[in-house]
């Protein structure tokens, strides 16, 4: 559990009667299983948490644990809501310094007890980077929040991979997001919404008009619809097997893109178990649908080299294959004189 989303689960159990795990789920936006694995932590870690089955039962907090929530600032409140943001992400937003001083307010407002556990800010720290992922360059969400907030329409110059050189366009920004680790710009453009990696935002400036978003659209229903929109409607479903040792490092690459198929994992362990390859050693790998928006996008399976085998379809293999020949062609030595 994240020190944000426990300090945001202990807020929701404090300011209400009784709540239940669905709720709870909702408002924090994580499984049903997360919820019970933190309830439980929390009952581990010595805080009176209590559960009633039931129509009228549900999770509360027993009287006299709960947070002092007049000691905080409106600003340190609004700061405190910022739920899922790590400390790097927290900087980059400009509002580290005031969360943490929320933090530490309600830190400093808990019952002390004879064993006394070490604060949760001292032992968990999260960086929701990517391994070896540098700092980006351009546009920062601190340099853009101050924008957002006023609710003024943007003109950016956005360097997208789909075409050759940045474009300038006009947009009514809803907010930004943070997803995985990385920041977008929300915001619609002609009336239609769209999402922009701020660090491909290569240029920006208010425009002297205030923003134009679609009337009932808030930042987290137009995130949430996109989001759900890019992850289930992709044009290209590769079917492949990757090997044992790189099915971890696919599995963060691609996230939820990947499926595996675990039927035929299983079938596969069984074979294997029974029938050795020609080398003496069981084959090993994992059966795996991987979706792709477009098919030029299956070059992303280029650094795997042999360690996975794509079976279809067969645009994609035959692309991969011309990827390949090119890559073999470029680094092919030069022809001695």
């Amino acid at each position: 559990m994240t020190p944000d989303r426990f300090f945001s689960l202990m807020l929701l159990l404090t300011s209400r009667d009784a709540v239940t795990t669905q709720e709870l789920a909702s408002a924090l936006g994580v499984s049903l299983r997360t919820i019970t694995r933190d309830l439980n932590w929390l009952r581990d870690a010595g805080l009176p948490v209590t559960a009633q089955r039931g129509r009228l039962g549900g999770v509360t907090m027993l009287p006299g644990a709960g947070f002092d929530l007049t000691r905080l600032t409106p600003g340190e409140r609004d700061h405190l809501s910022l739920t899922g943001l790590d400390e790097r992400q927290r900087a980059e937003l400009d509002a580290s310094v005031e969360s943490r001083r929320a933090l530490s307010k309600i830190a400093a407002a808990q019952p002390r007890r004879v064993h006394e556990l070490l604060p949760l800010t001292d032992v968990v720290h999260v960086d929701s980077r990517p391994w070896r992922q540098g700092r980006a360059a351009d546009t920062t969400s601190a340099s853009l929040i101050g924008a957002v907030r006023r609710g003024r329409r943007l003109r950016i110059e956005y360097d997208s991979p789909r075409q050759s050189c940045p474009r300038g366009r006009v947009v009514d920004p809803y907010g930004l997001f943070a997803k995985a680790g990385i920041w977008y710009l929300v915001a619609d453009r002609a009336r239609e919404p769209r999402m922009y990696r701020l660090e491909r935002i290569t240029a920006w400036k208010e425009v002297d008009q205030p923003r134009r978003i679609r009337e009932g659209q808030t930042l987290a229903g137009v995130a949430a619809a996109l989001v759900d929109q890019w992850e289930h409607d992709h044009a290209v479903e590769v079917s492949a097997t990757i090997d044992q040792a790189q099915i971890e490092r696919a599995r963060r690459i691609f996230g939820q893109r990947l499926v595996r198929d675990d039927h035929e994992d299983a079938a596969a362990t069984a074979r294997s178990a029974t029938a050795p390859s020609a080398t003496g050693q069981s084959a090993t790998g994992h059966k795996v649908t991987i979706r792709f928006l477009r098919l030029e996008d299956v070059r992303e399976l280029l650094p795997f080299g042999s360690a996975i085998t794509v079976h279809g379809p067969t645009e994609a293999r035959a692309h991969l294959r011309d990827l390949a020949t090119a890559l073999a062609h470029h680094y092919a030595p030069s022809p001695t004189s």
